[in-house]
């Protein structure tokens, strides 16, 4: 490992330590390799920073010969929100399509297998699982990121991807705590609110946070919102209340405690990234994640000196920053030492497609008979929320084109979408795919349209199924990955 910089003092180098920042890219770029040799030890990686298995697995080896037991991490957590498979779709279902079987094994072995090919590549911290508890079915960034509405469903899987994920030799995060799923606003924009009381909260929210605890999660990561009940001033990533006291006091965690990305306007819009850091670190986080839309030496440099001069002015204790520090070391020591003793086994295995084929729903108006002709698809899409992006592909009509060569798609997003879709259409047999129908009335009004017309129409949901089913035959396949889509395809196709 190379040495610290010379003359870098024990203040900076814990403050560097702390921070978890982003760059662009697919190399490392000069600035970060020397941070790392100055004692920066950990970096985030995007879905800018990967093309190829194989080029990860340069950049992660390019950062290990700086620092060899770099923390490594990543916002995998299959389903909607992929990095490893940005370009493609994930080959793995996410959590909504995993609760949707309720086979804890499953879950476990989904997860144990997404951490062998992340491990593979050289990562060794996954910013996942999402424990959050999707209460409220208009939530817009949360929705099939969770395993469901159920607490108790909701920590059992918790609990199987935690264990699955690291006993790949990845260190899981487990999110967004003190739990995000009962939000109407998503906190990449604004300041979102719980007003749940103390009780609901404690059997709600806290129940999976409680399981990934017993479950050994090696780090758990902040949610920027307000619960007035356990902190009526401050957000969960700035509030002692919630980090220290009920976290670690009364829920007993001992691991690192990573912030939501310190760029979201839920924390950047009120206090700015260097005063919420300062106050992120003061309430009892251990590890600033900053990066998924700033990515510079410039922002590196500025946090690092806004925590040195937070201690230095008395504001926040260099014991504090030191602890934090050793906790950020403490996990980098971990997975160092556990991916020498982890086996190397291959990452080829097909449980996401089978775990996706597992989760579908299938509601048939009428008998049903596979087509032969290739259809027309109709993508009813929504605005992509920000944990997903508009980077990766979603739908079934790349699925549908490999089955029945010929099939046609258009991308409509409003509500004339039905008319447009039955004049292109023609007289093929039309294929609705849509995506939480339920919160975009446009898509329910374009449904109306084409069905009114074309009741044979095949309506396939990659949200959340809240909406009635309807159409000639309706899949909810519980989430939009590529083997979700997959295996709506193999349905429509007779496969």
């Amino acid at each position: 490992m190379t040495t610290l910089a010379s003359g870098t003092d024990t203040l900076t180098r814990d403050a560097l330590t702390v921070l978890q920042p982003g760059f662009p890219g697919t190399t490392a770029p000069d600035w970060l390799l020397r941070r790392l040799g100055e004692g920066l030890a950990s970096v985030g990686l995007f879905g800018r920073n990967i093309a190829t298995p194989e080029q990860l697995a340069a950049l992660t080896a390019q950062l290990r010969a700086e620092r060899d037991d770099v923390l490594v991490a990543i916002d995998e957590e299959g389903g909607d929100v992929t990095r490893l498979e940005v370009r493609t779709g994930s080959s793995f279902p996410g959590n909504n399509a995993l609760g949707a079987v309720d086979d804890v094994a499953l879950t476990q072995e989904v997860a144990a297998e997404l951490g062998r090919r992340l491990a593979a590549c050289g990562v060794n911290l996954n910013w996942a699982p999402s424990a959050d508890v999707n209460s409220n079915p208009s939530n817009p960034v949360i929705g099939v990121r969770s395993f469901g509405a159920a607490p108790e469903l909701v920590a059992r899987h918790t609990a199987a991807y935690v264990t699955g994920l690291q006993s790949a030799g990845v260190a899981a995060c487990t999110k967004h705590f003190p739990g995000h799923g009962d939000t109407a606003i998503d906190s990449h924009h604004a300041l979102p609110r719980i007003d749940a009381d103390a009780s609901v909260l404690d059997g709600r929210e806290l129940a999976p946070f409680r399981a990934a605890i017993t479950a050994g999660s090696r780090a758990l990561m902040t949610a920027h919102i307000l619960v007035p009940a356990l902190d009526p001033d401050r957000p969960a990533t700035l509030s002692r209340r919630i980090l220290t006291d009920l976290l670690r006091g009364e829920l007993g965690y001992d691991g690192l405690i990573v912030t939501d990305g310190m760029e979201m306007q839920a924390i950047a819009g009120t206090y700015g990234i260097e005063r919420g850091s300062v106050r992120a670190l003061a309430a009892g986080a251990d590890a600033i994640c900053v990066g998924g839309g700033l990515a510079d030496d410039e922002t590196v440099r500025r946090l690092r000196d806004a925590l040195v001069t937070a201690v230095r002015s008395g504001e926040l204790p260099e014991e504090r920053l030191a602890d934090a520090a050793e906790r950020v070391r403490a996990l980098a020591r971990w997975t160092a030492s556990t991916a020498r003793t982890v086996p190397h086994e291959a990452a080829t295995s097909d449980i996401g497609l089978r775990a996706a084929r597992r989760a579908l729903r299938r509601t048939q108006a009428e008998h049903f008979t596979p087509l032969t002709e290739p259809p027309y698809v109709a993508a009813l899409t929504p605005v992509a929320n920000f944990a997903v992006g508009d980077e990766t592909p979603w739908g079934v009509a790349a699925e549908l084109s490999r089955l029945l060569p010929g099939t046609e798609t258009g991308t409509f997003t409003d509500e004339e979408a039905g008319r447009t879709a039955l004049e292109t259409a023609g007289p093929r047999r039309i294929v609705a795919v849509v995506r939480d129908e339920h919160r975009h009335p446009w898509m329910a009004t374009a449904l109306d349209t084409l069905l009114a017309v074309r009741p044979d129409t095949i309506v396939v949901e990659m949200g959340l199924p809240q909406a009635t089913p309807r159409g000639a035959l309706h899949i909810a396949t519980h989430g939009a990955a590529r083997v979700c889509g997959r295996a709506a395809a193999e349905v429509i196709a007779g496969i």
